[in-house]
């Protein structure tokens, strides 16, 4: 076998056997419910089993928890009360999501019975208010004076709940507050401290981008192996790692999954490659995601930013941490994978007029950097025109060229003036790409971990690790290992023997099993 190919090999399988580690199982073995608003449900119901992991997994600010017992009437007729108000922060259609967690958890399921001991529960239904991290592993204890973690004495109609939530917060919100409500969009993308809320939305456009393509039974002959470069990508260089691990475990067990000698002309036996089939048990980014929600690509309209703005942050991230030696592979990929799995045609044709316009290979990783950010303005110069024609943009979102001064003025030449007869304008690029490394790959990172630490204890580690291990090659030392070992291989020749060693173990493990 070749060196490289088997440094590769190596490095890899070390990456996915700590990245399965007891606390990658910890939290994925977080599952949430899915209610999928059955019966007007849009609290999530909580057990001993998930509770700490979903709520330390949650971007949402706050959390509500509400003990009952499901044999009380009066927790029956409160329900009703209590979706109302959930139904304003939680699932794909709230008003409001990602500001606050609605649970629940039912005392009466033995279960449940030491977690409703820790906060006291004496009665029913008792509802309790805090940030979700400090549930976490904690309790409630009436004698204490002070606690992050406060009982909501008087929510006994949704509208009492909802008063209470208001002043709590400073805020407004109404039942008749439609989805989206521009009033609490995050509209100022100036601020650096917006890209904290990306890791989210990125884990929710992988998990989407990989449900689209089940969905759409995109996964044929011409396909495959598209597909399989992409996720030795995703695999390498996602920015989170639940997503990392989530793609690992797809190509690992991919010729299991979709085996191409079944993948022939007869839809029929395309269906172990769509959501129907093995393939569609696979969770990309974890049990929790997609959520039904965007945050730092949300929209002012429904039909607005979403998942072509988180997809693109994805490109980005990914394009700011591959190394020089991988970075036409990188290129070819990411071409491909637009090219074959992007179901918007024209963006997709666009897209690929771009990629064939490259008519030399990539040497470094600054050239993909760079050139996946001049195509995002250049889409982003085509759209402004036909949207303000058609007056199909975003209003509080117009597309723009980026980044703005605001973000980073030593992008723009001192000496630059923006010509009105061309509209061209005079790039740093060295500054550029400094910015794009910074901000989709440092910044991003150290941002979230900040964020999660000013919450304080150490129930906040695995989050923190979970984006921690994503930051650019350069701290990561398994990355830059891998970006070297790339350089001197083929993606294809790593798929293949990589994901026949771990078959082989796999096969042989089971053997050992037998003859015990």
């Amino acid at each position: 076998m070749n060196c490289s190919v088997f440094l590769v090999f190596l490095i890899l399988s070390i990456s996915i056997t700590v990245s399965s580690g007891s606390h990658q199982r910890a939290i994925l073995r977080a599952i949430i419910k899915e209610n999928n608003n059955k019966d007007g449900d849009f609290a999530i119901d909580l057990n001993a089993t998930n509770f700490d992991s979903i709520l330390k997994e949650t971007p949402s600010p706050f959390a509500i928890v509400e003990f009952f017992a499901n044999w009380c009437p009066a927790c029956r007729n409160y329900k009703p009360h209590y979706e109302k108000v959930a139904r304003l922060f939680n699932g794909a259609g709230a008003s409001h999501p990602g500001i606050i967690l609605m649970t629940r958890v039912d005392c009466a399921s033995t279960i449940n019975s030491n977690l409703c001991d820790k906060f006291s529960v004496g009665r029913f239904p008792m509802l309790f208010w805090g940030p979700p991290k400090k549930f976490v592993g904690g309790g409630w204890d009436p004698k204490q004076e002070k606690s992050a973690i406060l009982p909501i004495e008087n929510f006994r109609t949704a509208d009492i709940l909802l008063e209470w939530i208001n002043k709590q917060l400073g805020s407004s919100y109404g039942f008749d507050d439609g989805k989206y409500e521009k009033e609490h969009l995050q509209a100022n993308t100036s601020d650096p401290g917006q890209i904290v809320k990306a890791i989210y939305d990125i884990e929710e456009a992988t998990s989407t981008a990989f449900g689209i393509i089940l969905d759409h039974k995109m996964i044929i002959p011409a396909t495959r192996a598209s597909l399989i470069k992409f996720l030795q990508l995703l695999v390498a260089h996602h920015p989170s790692k639940r997503c990392r691990k989530g793609s690992a475990d797809v190509l690992v067990d991919f010729d299991d999954l979709c085996p191409s000698k079944t993948m022939l002309v007869n839809n029929e036996e395309a269906e172990s490659c769509s959501k129907k089939g093995a393939l569609g048990n696979y969770q990309i980014c974890g049990k929790e995601v997609p959520r039904g929600y965007w945050m730092y690509c949300r929209g002012s309209k429904n039909d607005t930013r979403g998942f072509s703005c988180g997809l693109w942050v994805l490109l980005h991230s990914l394009s700011v941490r591959v190394e020089d030696g991988e970075s036409d592979m990188a290129f070819r990929s990411t071409c491909d994978y637009i090219h074959n799995f992007f179901i918007c045609e024209e963006c997709r044709q666009h897209f690929y007029e771009m990629c064939s316009s490259v008519s030399s290979r990539f040497k470094k990783g600054r050239d993909f950097a760079l050139w996946l950010w001049s195509a995002h303005n250049k889409v982003n110069e085509r759209l402004m025109k036909e949207e303000a024609s058609l007056g199909t943009g975003d209003p509080e979102f117009p597309k723009a060229i980026w980044p703005p001064k605001q973000l980073c003025s030593s992008c723009y030449l001192s000496s630059s003036k923006t010509s009105k007869e061309n509209n061209k304008i005079n790039w740093n690029e060295d500054e550029v790409f400094k910015f794009l490394v910074s901000y989709y790959g440092k910044e991003l990172v150290t941002l979230h971990k900040d964020k999660q630490q000013q919450t304080g204890g150490q129930t906040e580690t695995a989050v923190t690790e979970e984006v921690l291990a994503s930051t650019h090659a350069v701290v990561v030392p398994v990355g830059a290992a891998l970006a070297i070992a790339v350089a001197s291989c083929a993606f294809g020749a790593l798929a293949y023997i990589w994901r026949s060693r771990q078959k082989n173990r796999k096969y042989k493990y089971i053997y050992s099993l037998k003859n015990i």
